[in-house]
């Protein structure tokens, strides 16, 4: 909990300003993760139930109050916590790059693009307010091409921990080595969440396994086990 109380106190301090539009993802250098073994066939494997996804307030990009729930169930989505500030090749830009290849493979198969959503959650409230939300997701806010992508962030650090603890997802704020202050700099490790539409997880990703065919192959293996379950 002390990590927590930190990232806390350093969020309460912050103050709002603008984000890197979605536009400039294309100018940072990305990490790409090359495949060096061939990934099991789509529908040739079980996922796992991991764990049920926690719920709490998020906000959309209209400032609008909801339950994260309402972004997860009834669809196959792929949750990733981000902040838009973040430059990490390794981190939140790969994350980006990767749910828009998977976006692109998607809407590809219009069966499947019916049912998967793709959700980019910020854990910088006080500065990822949803009109910088907003600029982030460029012309993916608008959900013009049928495959929703939700880019929410929540109203305050204390409507964000659950979910953070909920997921297991790790930041920390960074330490002064001249006084030991918390600073105004956040670090994390890259994690993406699959989530079946129960709102179960059933993958989680780290940076060295987050490559598109990977997940693109985990997203229809659930999308088969979907199909098959409707027949029985």
């Amino acid at each position: 909990m002390i990590r927590y109380a930190m990232i806390l106190g350093c969020l309460l301090l912050a103050s709002a300003a603008s984000a890197h539009q979605a536009e400039k993802h294309a100018d940072v250098a990305v990490v790409k993760a090359k495949m060096d073994f061939v990934p099991p066939l789509a529908g040739s494997y079980t996922l796992q139930r991991i764990m049920p996804a926690p719920d709490g307030m998020v906000m959309d990009t209209q400032g609008k109050a909801r339950a994260l729930s309402t972004f997860t169930r009834g669809h196959i989505t792929l949750l990733g916590f981000i902040y838009t500030t973040c430059v990490d090749p390794s981190g939140c830009p790969l994350a980006y790059e990767v749910f828009n290849s998977l976006k692109a493979k998607i809407l590809a198969t219009p069966d499947m693009a019916a049912r998967v959503q793709l959700v980019s959650l910020s854990f910088d409230p006080l500065r990822d307010t949803p009109d910088v939300m907003k600029q982030y997701g460029g012309s993916h806010v608008k959900n013009r091409d049928g495959l929703p992508w939700y880019f929410l962030t929540t109203r305050s650090p204390k409507e964000l921990l659950p979910l953070v603890e909920g997921f297991g997802q790790d930041v920390r704020a960074s330490v002064s080595k001249k006084d030991g202050r918390v600073v105004r700099e956040l670090s994390h490790v890259l994690k993406v969440f699959l989530l079946d539409k129960a709102s179960t997880v059933r993958e989680i990703y780290s940076s060295s396994f987050l490559m598109p065919q990977m997940v693109m192959n985990d997203i229809e293996t659930l999308f088969l086990e979907e199909q098959a379950a409707a027949r029985k």
